[in-house]
């Protein structure tokens, strides 16, 4: 057995064992959904790329050497495990579901992966555990956010942390992303559209309100 042949095996070893799927993998290192399950069941490409080597063996937790890289020394392969980032594998959801209780329902929750260091997640001040990446759909909140853009909701900035900002919250049983403005009143708030050509609701009660998660990050692809 070649190399090449002893890396597919672990790979599909530690897939097996943690309970990953191919799809999901192939997204973390930013490859078509099938680009796992091909160099896993027809040997295509024949290595991993380095970097998406060093990518899976940070996220699985062992040596790129398993995963088909070249032998190094031991200190000199626990010293460049070091100094790589941690890599976390974050779900991405897909916006409009709707479900009880300020939660996503599990449907949403199988949309994917994106990944992301984990010292650059604590810098944002969340825990990697409590977030989720949402696409955007519609211009309600243009120009702030657009359709299609991804989001990262920090599940933990919920409704006892509310302040102005923005954030994924369900109303009148509809998920959505708005801008929230904390009124005068006690206890009262405003869910304001970005977007002038959309409606604002004003003074409303928080009881009708469900806070999902404040959108601390925002990316797009540009055209």
């Amino acid at each position: 057995m070649d190399d090449s042949q002893d890396a597919r095996t672990a790979l599909e070893r530690l897939i097996a064992d943690r309970g990953e799927n191919y799809a999901d993998l192939s997204r973390l290192i930013g490859r078509n959904p099938a680009y796992i399950q091909q160099f896993i069941k027809r040997g295509t490409p024949r290595k991993l790329d380095e970097d998406d080597r060093r990518v899976l063996a940070r996220y699985f937790g062992v040596s790129e050497q398993m995963l088909g890289g070249a032998a190094v020394p031991i200190a000199a392969a626990a010293a460049r495990m070091r100094s790589l980032p941690a890599v976390v594998a974050v779900p991405r959801l897909a916006l409009g579901a709707s479900a009880g209780g300020g939660t996503l329902d599990e449907d949403e929750r199988a949309a994917g992966v994106m990944a992301f260091d984990a010292q650059w997640l604590r810098h944002l001040g969340v825990r990697p555990q409590r977030v989720s990446i949402i696409r955007v759909d519609g211009e309600s909140m243009a120009p702030t956010l657009s359709d299609g853009d991804d989001i990262m909701v920090d599940h933990d900035d919920d409704a006892l942390r509310l302040r102005d900002g923005v954030y994924v919250l369900r109303l009148d049983g509809v998920l959505m992303v708005k801008r929230i403005a904390i009124g005068p009143l006690r206890g009262r708030f405003s869910v304001v559209s970005d977007n002038v050509h959309y409606p604002d609701w004003a003074d409303i009660d928080p009881a009708l309100v469900d806070i999902v998660g404040r959108v601390v990050w925002t990316g797009r692809r540009l055209v």
